[in-house]
């Protein structure tokens, strides 16, 4: 009996909890990149549409979902509303979804955008493209899910339907395991 308490500890420490396992298998049934080593997220500030400034270290401790996006690129457009219902249903939960526009120049375009279909979740501008760059953005829409320590846990390439049942999912593990 000892022995197998042993055991099923080592294989804990070694896999980790299981609702990351569920979730590994997740991010591989979602489409998910997984990195090979879990590197921190390039710190940034950026402006959001308010001028105010917002900075991804204030939001360490939160799970992060970063997309980036612009006004011209239709499946970007399509997937706001999903990622809106995402937001609304686990940001009390501490999921933080923020937006980065790579339009440039664009400040009032965005801003209309953002009115016209009701995102309430953080948007800011990057439009010399900086931050882009730093992410190594070459598709749009492009988005990374970041954990709590601030490290990358996936990347998604692509639009995506951010509260169909996978997602769900996923995001109700990834926030259950703190």
């Amino acid at each position: 009996m000892k022995k197998l308490a042993l055991i099923t500890s080592l294989l804990m420490v070694l896999a980790g909890p299981a609702s990351w396992v569920l979730a590994d298998e997740l991010f591989k049934k979602l489409g998910i990149i997984e990195p090979r080593v879990r590197l921190e997220a390039p710190a940034f500030s950026l402006t959001t549409l308010d001028g105010k400034e917002l900075r991804l270290k204030d939001f360490r401790g939160k799970l992060v979902l970063l997309n980036f996006w612009a006004t011209f690129c239709a499946p970007c457009r399509a997937e706001m509303p999903s990622m809106e219902r995402l937001w609304q249903r686990f940001k009390h939960r501490g999921l933080v979804i923020i937006a980065i526009n790579v339009d440039r120049g664009g400040r009032e375009r965005v801003k209309r955008f953002v009115e016209e279909t009701g995102v309430t979740f953080p948007v800011v501008l990057d439009p010399q493209g900086k931050v882009r760059r730093n992410y190594e953005i070459f598709a749009l829409p492009t988005s990374y899910i970041i954990g709590q320590d601030g490290r990358f846990l996936g990347k998604v390439v692509g639009e995506r339907m951010w509260d169909e049942p996978g997602f769900i999912e996923l995001f109700d593990k990834l926030l259950s395991r703190g």
